[in-house]
């Protein structure tokens, strides 16, 4: 084992919040910022690369590296604080963060990379913008987590790994400087795993796809990947299909935690919306403030206890996890709270809309984008089907 494999970190034990004292400031400074062009991003589709400028300069993209390589190596509540923060301001910046961060975080676990290459990609992510992220999803397959192989292939040459293939979802497209690609490999026994191809290589294309409902600035086009060429080193990790490892229970919990914590982002920046209106609103018959009528106050209150269940459930647990004390399950445990806080959150904006009927869906009031991008929260693997009837198998003692 290198220098720098005995660096790495095993598990991901909870970084002091004092480390960085001002961290939470300077997401704060940015949400708001970024809320201030988050309407605009999503009503053209446009990427929002300037807030990534802004999270580089404000030393935000270096979070999950490391701390041997120069990161900062926080532990899951500080990531999910931050995350939570950001997409108070915009939820597109969020979920692109979200994925690089957890790719980091993955990747310093597993210890499956070659170490000068992850010394390397470790290195540029912190003295620049090289974000990087998964892609899985494919065309015919869907999303890889419901079982199956990928149509990707990467075939073995003297010079290296040759990938072809198209991915689909692939969220911060128009700005990653690397692709984590799952793929099958042509050897006379396939392996499969994930290759790390890097964004400027002749035959990697970007087409522009993503047209969605919510979440709608993360530029999750498709790539696609015609005989593109990488070294050997960048076979980040794979292994032959039937000693595919199963899934990492801190790496699971680490996914459902993060995910929930930037919707709960999103669901709090509608409440915030919603009661600054609630005051503003005066309608003529009534002579003051929507604000005052019970009927209000009592909606805005169920508002309230959905967050309080959600942001409770979501920091309980990852206080649990950067303390080591949690369960062997943990990651269904997590699988849990991302179903019942989505559910809330989804609810606590409904509410709103409810509430408030036309104004809550006019493309001029940001609670209209709230509730597109909230909705996207069932999208994310796993999604709600897999998570209950896992969790009732696992009620039931059924494998």
């Amino acid at each position: 084992m290198s220098q720098l494999e005995q660096a790495l970190p095993d598990t991901f034990i909870a970084k002091s919040l004092e480390t960085t004292p001002n961290i939470f400031h300077r997401v704060e400074t940015l949400a708001k910022d970024f809320a201030t062009r988050a309407g605009v991003h999503d009503k053209e589709g446009s990427f929002p690369f300037e807030n990534f400028t802004a999270l580089h300069q404000a030393g935000l993209l270096s979070l999950t590296i490391p701390r041997q390589l120069g990161g900062e190596d926080l532990g899951l509540e500080t990531i999910c604080r931050v995350i939570e923060g950001i997409a108070h301001g915009d939820a597109s910046t969020a979920l692109v963060l979200t994925m690089h961060y957890l790719q980091h975080a993955h990747a310093a676990r597993s210890r499956r990379w070659h170490p000068e290459v992850y010394k390397r990609v470790c290195c540029e992510s912190i003295e620049g913008i090289a974000l990087l992220n998964a892609a899985r999803v494919e065309p015919e397959l869907g999303t890889p987590a419901r079982g199956g192989l990928p149509a990707t292939v990467a075939e073995r040459t003297t010079e290296g790994w040759r990938l072809t293939g198209h991915k689909q979802y692939t969220t911060g497209s128009p700005i990653l400087s690397y692709f984590v690609v799952w793929a099958l490999t042509t050897e006379d026994e396939p392996q499969v795993g994930n290759f790390l191809v890097p964004r400027n290589l002749p035959g990697l294309q970007i087409v522009e796809t993503w047209d969605h409902l919510g979440m709608r600035a993360t530029g999750s086009h498709d790539l696609i990947l015609e005989n593109v060429l990488i070294p050997s080193e960048y076979a980040v990790d794979i292994r032959p299909i039937c000693a595919a490892p199963s899934l990492d229970p801190l790496i699971s919990a680490w996914g459902s935690l993060t995910v929930s914590a930037l919707y709960l982002g999103v669901a709090t920046a509608a409440r915030d919306w919603l009661t600054k209106y609630l005051w503003e609103r005066s309608p003529s018959n009534l002579g003051e403030p929507l604000a005052t009528l019970p009927r209000f106050q009592t909606a805005v209150g169920e508002m309230e206890a959905l967050l309080f269940a959600s942001r409770t459930l979501i920091y309980g647990l990852a206080k649990d996890i950067d303390r080591g004390e949690y369960e062997p399950n943990v990651g269904l445990q997590a699988q849990a709270v991302k179903y019942l806080t989505t559910t809330n959150l989804i609810r606590a904006v409904e509410i709103g809309l409810e509430l408030i009927g036309n104004p809550g869906l006019l493309k001029k009031n940001p609670l209209e984008r709230h509730y597109r991008d909230v909705l996207c929260s069932r999208i994310h693997t796993p999604q709600n089907d897999v998570i209950c009837q896992s969790l009732g198998k696992s009620a039931l003692k059924v494998k």
